[in-house]
């Protein structure tokens, strides 16, 4: 009996025509994070199997890569015959502790000439009679015994057996989207909800020296590494805002200071990823947490682009978003206390239901154009990896 790992892949079973590209994105994405072990893997429509020395090791990696529903040890045998079924069920259970269990048998292999129901009747029956104090609970079973009966042999496992997967989709099936990353709790968990959904990230990042610093730079690029546990590489485009921070303070203190400044950073932002293939904006926005995020200044700053913005986390509540930042470790790391572009200069009382004429009155007071286009010409891309540490100073 050969152990092995066997991947279901949940929500990417309903793709229907498209289930065969699906799966073959999240093939190739487990090769790609599985390039430094030994193994053989094998798909098909309904499962991946992999085979290697290095299980333990390899669930881990498993565990963070998106498309995957559930991870499951196995146990493969190619001699179907009953009689072996029946003895290779009771040496995987003997190894298990429970009370009660129920047996499930999926016989793809129609060519087996016993039926489901019969199968599992008989491997059940075989194994109150060599279990003293085992009882059959076929409604609440504290162990389902799977036997899955495919041309290729029969696959044996249980679902104390199976880790749950990430699920979402494989990372690429919907192209790549631009991520407004900023050193807060929101917009890492967003651009993990993104990719999630199928959707390879870039980012961008607005930095404004001297008023922002060299610290608050190093702890977007810590959030994006984290990030990488999920994809190969993320590129982050750093953006210096430092000119048209200080146009917008000089020219407009008031209320709606911010407001301008976001619709600035949506406009480069949408330069960034027109020039760069991406067909949406992600940011960490949460409706009502603050000023800018209201319902009319989300409207009024979204007036500026003309490609989709998504907003992951727009209907969570501060402690959901925590939540979902400690479960991907970026907590620790968004609560650093080194301020980003958005916390400076920051008015008392920013305004909450901006006007659109009031905005581009503010707007002709300087010539933002040019220096959007400057500040463009002056970008710096920064790819980030999981070993980045080793040249983060060259880098920087």
């Amino acid at each position: 009996m050969e152990k092995l790992i066997m991947i279901k892949y949940g929500e990417l079973t309903t793709k229907k025509g498209n289930r065969e590209h699906f799966i073959n994105t999240l093939y190739q994405n487990i090769i790609y994070k599985l390039k430094n072990f030994d193994y053989k893997i094998k798909k098909d429509r309904v499962r991946m199997y992999i085979e290697s020395n290095e299980i333990d090791s390899i669930i881990n990696v498993l565990t963070k890569v998106f498309g995957i529903h559930g991870i499951v040890i196995a146990y493969k045998t190619t001699d179907k015959n009953i009689d072996t079924i029946k003895n290779e069920s009771l040496s995987i259970l003997k190894t298990l502790n429970f009370s009660t269990f129920k047996v499930v048998t999926n016989r793809a292999d129609k060519s087996y000439p016993i039926n489901s129901m019969e199968i599992s009747r008989q491997v059940g029956g075989y194994l109150l009679d060599n279990f003293e104090y085992k009882k059959v609970d076929v409604h609440n079973p504290e162990l389902t015994l799977e036997i899955d009966l495919r041309p290729e042999g029969c696959f044996i496992y249980t679902d104390k057996n199976e880790i749950k997967g990430i699920g979402g989709y494989p990372v690429g099936i919907q192209g790549k989207g631009l991520l407004m990353l900023s050193g807060g709790i929101d917009s890492p968990v967003s651009g993990y909800l993104a990719m999630k959904r199928g959707i390879n990230i870039e980012c961008v990042y607005f930095e404004s020296p001297p008023h922002t610093s060299l610290e608050a730079k190093n702890k977007v690029i810590s959030l994006a590494k984290h990030l990488c546990d999920y994809v190969d590489k993320i590129k982050i485009h750093v953006v210096p805002f430092t000119k048209i921070q200080e146009a917008i303070y000089k020219n407009d203190a008031s209320s709606y200071m911010i407001t301008i400044m976001r619709r600035m950073m949506y406009r480069i932002s949408t330069e960034v990823a027109n020039n760069n293939n991406c067909k949406v904006l992600i940011n960490g926005e949460s409706i009502g947490q603050v000023a800018s995020q209201t319902l009319d200044s989300m409207k009024v700053i979204n007036e500026v682009t003309n490609i989709p913005v998504i907003r992951p986390v727009a209907c969570f509540d501060k402690l959901e978003i925590i939540d979902i930042a400690k479960k991907i470790n970026t907590y620790e790391t968004s609560i650093l206390p080194y301020e980003d572009c958005c916390t400076i200069f920051l008015p008392k009382h920013p305004v909450i239901n901006p006007k659109l004429d009031a905005c581009l009155e503010i707007e002709k007071r300087f010539d933002y154009e040019s220096l959007i286009s400057e500040t463009i010409g002056n970008i710096e891309t920064i790819v980030v990896t999981k070993d980045i540490d080793n040249n983060l100073k060259e880098l920087l």
